[in-house]
C-alpha cells in the first residue's frame, strides 16, 4: 500500500515565478492607459472625441475590463470626461485659467527644488548634463523628421515622445537633487497636467528650438554656481513655455 507525500513546500526558487492575478491585472490595465495616453497626445483621439469602451476594447485587443479601469483612472486626471448615459470623452483643452493655475505651480515648486539642489551641485551637474544631451538629441530627431517632410504626430509621435520625455526629465533632475522627497512628489503629481497642455498647445506647433535654448541657459546658470542667477535662468524659461502654451491655446 502506498502512501500519499505532502506536498512539496514552494521553495526560494519558485517564489514569484508567477504573477499574482492582481499584478496581472495591474500591469494590463497600466499597459491600456499608457496606449490611451499616446492617442490623445498624438491627436488621433482629439479634444472632445469620444471614447468607447468596446470600440478601444478591439481596437487594443483586450477584454473592456482593463479599458473601463483605465478610463477610471484618467477621468482622476482630467484628461477624459464621463457624463452620464454618454460615456467618456477626451477632455476638453485646459482652459487659460487652467494654465495660468498650473505655472504658477510650477514657479512655487521648482525655484525651490533648484534652490535646495544647490548644495548637491556636484552630483547634479553631471546628471544634468547628460539630461540636456538627451533632450538635444531628441529634439534632432524630431527635426531631421520635419526637414524630411513627415509629420511629428499620428505615425511619428514615437520620437515625440521621447523628446517630451526628456524634457521632463531635465526639469525631474533638478528636482530629485533637491533631496526633499515632498517637492519631487509634487512635481510628479504634475506630470498629467503637463501632458494635458500638451494636448491643449496646438499640434501644428513646437517650441523645440526654444526649449532646447532655455535649457542650455539654465545648465549654464547651475555651472555657474551662483543661486540667483540658477533662479532668474529657471524662471525665465517656466515664463516663456507658459507664454507659449498661452498663446497656442
Amino acid at each position: 500500500m502506498t502512501t500519499s507525500q505532502p506536498a512539496a513546500e514552494p521553495g526560494p526558487d519558485d517564489v514569484g515565478a508567477r504573477p499574482s492575478p492582481s499584478i496581472s491585472r495591474r500591469a494590463l490595465r497600466d499597459g491600456v492607459y499608457d496606449a490611451l495616453l499616446e492617442k490623445i497626445l498624438d491627436g488621433s483621439a482629439p479634444a472632445g472625441s469620444s471614447l468607447t469602451i468596446d470600440a478601444l476594447a478591439r481596437e487594443l485587443a483586450v477584454s473592456p475590463t482593463p479599458v473601463r479601469e483605465a478610463l477610471v483612472q484618467m477621468e482622476h486626471t482630467g484628461l477624459v470626461t464621463r457624463e452620464a448615459l454618454k460615456g467618456y470623452r477626451v477632455a476638453p483643452p485646459m482652459s487659460r485659467e487652467q494654465l495660468e493655475q498650473l505655472f504658477d505651480m510650477r514657479l512655487i515648486l521648482e525655484p525651490a527644488a533648484a534652490a535646495r539642489a544647490m548644495a548637491r551641485i556636484d552630483e547634479l551637474l553631471p546628471e544634468l548634463r547628460a539630461a540636456h544631451a538627451r533632450h538635444e538629441a531628441a529634439a534632432e530627431r524630431v527635426r531631421r523628421r520635419l526637414d524630411a517632410g513627415r509629420p511629428a504626430y499620428g505615425e511619428g509621435f514615437a520620437e515625440l515622445r521621447e523628446y517630451f520625455t526628456s524634457d521632463w526629465a531635465f526639469h525631474l533632475a533638478i528636482v530629485r537633487a533637491s533631496g526633499n522627497v515632498f517637492l519631487q512628489q509634487s512635481l510628479d503629481s504634475l506630470q498629467t497636467h503637463i501632458q494635458r497642455m500638451r494636448q491643449t498647445a496646438d499640434h501644428g506647433r513646437l517650441d523645440m528650438e526654444e526649449a532646447v535654448a532655455e535649457h542650455a541657459e539654465v545648465l549654464a546658470a547651475f555651472e555657474t554656481r551662483e543661486p540667483t542667477t540658477v533662479d532668474d535662468a529657471l524662471r525665465r524659461h517656466l515664463h516663456a513655455v507658459a507664454g507659449r502654451v498661452s498663446s497656442d491655446g
